[in-house]
């Protein structure tokens, strides 16, 4: 077998790994692991609309994506099929 001096060569490895990485990961978080850009700016982030006329314009707004949308579905849809057909 490996002895004495093995044993505490293994023993000072499972000691020293969890320690090291945690000393790894764990410091400058900040500077290792920071995304510019992450949080969106305030410009970019939903701004709930409390007047009547911004209500409505809202709302009008997302009936459009969703006709849109619509529209950009059957559209694929109506391909699709024209494409199955063809085959």
């Amino acid at each position: 077998m490996g002895g004495p001096r093995l044993e505490v060569f293994k023993f000072g490895m499972y000691i020293m790994l969890p320690i090291a990485s945690m000393w790894y990961f764990g410091t400058n978080l900040d500077g290792k692991f920071s995304v510019d850009g992450f949080w969106p700016s305030s410009d970019m982030t939903h701004k709930i609309p409390f007047d009547r006329d911004e209500l409505k314009a809202e709302a009008e707004r997302l009936r459009q994506e969703r006709l849109e949308r619509k529209a950009r579905r059957e559209q694929l849809a109506a391909a699709a099929q024209k494409f199955r057909s063809e085959e």
